[in-house]
């Protein structure tokens, strides 16, 4: 573990000409570089990162020392457990999920879909094997994993979680960004060969997630009281659902974590996101009643968080779930998201089956598209976008 610790540290400065993240615009005349130069350097000299990070990583202190409560703030997520997703037992279902509304997003979700025939359960062979191929990558030498950059047009490939303009606050990590759906988004050329089990793994991965999050949006469309399809046909049906991706996001050692996030406070802007967290490192906090709880991953368990679309389409009955990360200054952290969204030319609102005098729509239609549009350029903002949809 020290020998792996000491080789991080380094990839959140390198200066590949890489474009910004997914939930930033694509105007590379205001992306900026790393400094790849300067971090080898450090590395060469024995520090496996910067002493002081620079200024641009810095974030406001205040709700870093918010966050830093320590156990008390900490908790599991509420569980739905298999016998939940069981068809033998549809009226567990709705219950269940009905229970978990408005508790930070549906929960962890035990190796459902996930683990492969006969494997089990909990084991999590194949999210094990999918971090390890991944874990491998990212302690790659720089010039290798530059040869993935992606371009400014395109996210596609190895990047950086970087602000929306020059100047702006950084977050401390770096990314890989894969397309899974449609087929014909994916670029091959993207795709890690190194390790050389990452490519095959990682598309057995993303296409048992994908199953996993239709599942999700059947169950959710019982629960509330309307065709299991609903949901499903609203994101462009099951043969044709907008778009789903994945994103690697890695996080190194820190050297200075009170003055940065891992990642910015936000929502996710799309349907269903299912993430595979680190339960050794712990880093990912949603916001509760005003405070930053920690979240404690069960081994070999998925956490799904409701995204910003399902909030708009159930009218604010399923909430999406303001989330961010921390870093920290003793070892480097990985996750795995799964993203599964409308598509862009669709138009998201409340669904008029919700709908009442006493229950009037509460957000503007908008297409998925223009809201993606929105996102990137204002950049993470907690929650602000997708309340600024509202109508009342």
């Amino acid at each position: 573990m020290v020998e792996r610790v000491q080789r991080v540290g380094r990839s959140c400065l390198e200066d590949s000409p890489v474009s910004l993240g997914p939930d930033y615009p694509p105007d590379h005349s205001k992306s900026i570089s790393f400094n790849v130069s300067y971090s080898e350097k450090m590395a060469r000299a024995g520090h496996a990162g910067p002493i002081h990070i620079r200024k641009r990583h810095h974030h406001r202190p205040r709700p870093l020392r918010q966050a830093a409560a320590g156990p008390p703030g900490s908790r599991r997520h509420p569980l739905l457990r298999r016998r939940y997703m069981d068809p033998q037992h549809p009226d567990r279902r709705p219950r269940r999920l009905r229970d978990l509304r408005g508790r930070r997003g549906l929960g962890g979700v035990p190796g459902v879909g996930v683990l492969p025939s006969g494997e089990p359960r909990g084991g999590g062979g194949r999210m094990r094997g999918v971090r390890d191929a991944w874990g491998e990558f990212f302690r790659l030498p720089a010039e290798l994993k530059r040869s993935y950059a992606n371009a400014p047009t395109t996210y596609e490939g190895y990047g950086s979680r970087l602000g929306t303009e020059v100047g702006a606050e950084l977050d401390w990590g770096d990314y890989f960004f894969l397309n899974l759906l449609p087929e014909s988004a994916k670029d091959y050329a993207k795709w890690p060969t190194e390790p050389p089990n990452c490519r095959e793994i990682t598309e057995e991965y993303g296409r048992e997630v994908v199953k996993l999050c239709g599942a999700l949006l059947r169950l959710l469309s019982i629960s509330l009281g309307l065709g299991a399809d609903f949901l499903e046909r609203s994101f462009g049906g099951a043969e044709e659902v907008g778009a789903a991706c994945l994103r690697v996001s890695y996080y190194p050692k820190c050297p200075q974590p009170e003055l940065t996030l891992g990642l910015s406070a936000h929502s996710d802007p799309g349907g269903l996101t299912v993430l595979s967290a680190d339960d050794r490192v712990l880093g990912l906090q949603v916001r509760k009643a005003g405070r930053w709880i920690t979240v404690r991953p069960l081994p070999g368990a998925l956490i799904v968080n409701v995204g910003d679309q399902i909030q708009v389409i159930t009218n604010g009955i399923y909430k999406s779930v303001e989330h961010r990360v921390v870093v920290n200054a003793v070892a480097e952290r990985l996750s795995i998201a799964v993203f599964y969204n409308p598509r862009n030319d669709l138009l998201i609102g409340p669904a008029p089956e919700l709908l009442t005098p006493e229950q009037p729509p509460l957000y503007r239609p908008m297409t998925y598209g223009e809201y993606r549009m929105f996102i990137r350029k204002n950049g993470p903002k907690g929650k602000v976008q997708v309340e600024s949809l509202k109508t009342v």
